[in-house]
């Protein structure tokens, strides 16, 4: 694995945009998450669907793009591009090579790049915003839960946690944007929450059918105890979704906004621990990450 390191002009200072160069080792074992096939496919399903998602997240909010004139929120925009742009490369480079390992990784990408296709020849400019929005809220949830929970990457493979803390910390530096963009060009709360609710189903749905797959790709189906493992990791006292929900639903207040969920102290922690998984497995093209901001 080796890291570029680079920060292009779109980037700003809350928002720098980090050009990483992940390269996967074949000798990762397949259940690279706690040896756990609950947990890595999960992990592995979600993965399938951020290339293509990451891209209709682009395209949704730079299609409001020109119309935007608060120069802050042009500037956000063109970072918020620019980091979601990078996750799509570096989440093609992990399928790649999550697919040497036999599963149906391409066939599950190409379901959902249909799937997404499908829905933006459906769906009006402003449904597809509010669908990011919705998204992006996940995404932060999630992120920001991997912040705080140091224990969930310790039980990764060390060649592994830099891409989802790198991942994590970039969409709680940018959960706000979409958000903007939607409040600032189109505004409707009950498009906002009757999108989140409708998303809510699709994705909860699609994200079970993903990773049912991918276990049935490995014959770990009947992994009674992984399977066991696998839910308390995700939903036991402890789990990572414990708590979540507060979290999820504050959502649908009319004055939600992400940003009111400070999470500053998180990334700087986040960006400490990054720094030192990158030294310690040579990552780094011998200095620490830095930003330029715009």
């Amino acid at each position: 694995m080796s890291m570029s390191k680079a920060v292009t002009l779109v980037g700003t200072k809350n928002i720098p945009v980090r050009r990483m160069d992940f390269e996967f080792d074949d000798a990762i074992p397949t259940y690279w998450f706690a040896d756990n096939p609950v947990m890595t496919m999960v992990m592995t399903g979600l993965s399938c669907t951020f290339p293509e998602g990451e891209r209709m997240f682009i395209r949704s909010v730079r299609h409001y793009q020109n119309q935007i004139t608060d120069p802050v929120l042009q500037k956000e925009v063109r970072a918020f591009i620019g980091q979601e742009a990078n996750h799509g490369k570096e989440h093609d480079t992990f399928n790649a090579f999550m697919a040497k390992k036999g599963l149906p990784i391409y066939s599950i990408m190409d379901f959902v790049k249909k799937g997404i296709a499908r829905q933006e020849q459906l769906l009006s400019a402003r449904h597809m915003l509010a669908k990011t929005c919705a998204l992006e809220h996940f995404t932060a949830m999630f992120a920001e839960r991997i912040l705080e929970s140091p224990e969930l990457l310790d039980s990764m493979d060390e060649r592994l946690r830099a891409l989802w803390l790198w991942h994590a910390i970039e969409e709680s530096e940018h959960k706000s944007v979409a958000f903007d963009v939607y409040q600032n060009q189109e505004g409707s709360y009950w498009v906002r929450v009757s999108e989140m609710a409708l998303t809510t189903v699709i994705f909860s749905f699609f994200t079970g059918l993903h990773t049912f797959t991918l276990l049935r790709a490995s014959g770990e189906l009947g992994n009674v105890n992984a399977l066991r493992k696998g839910a308390d990791t995700l939903w036991g006292t402890k789990g990572f979704l414990k708590g979540m929900l507060p979290r999820y639903l504050a959502y649908y207040r009319r004055d939600f906004h992400p940003a009111q969920l400070d999470s500053t102290v998180l990334r700087a922690d986040g960006l400490t621990r990054l720094d030192t998984i990158l030294k310690h497995i040579s990552l780094y093209n011998a200095a620490v990450i830095t930003t330029t901001p715009s």
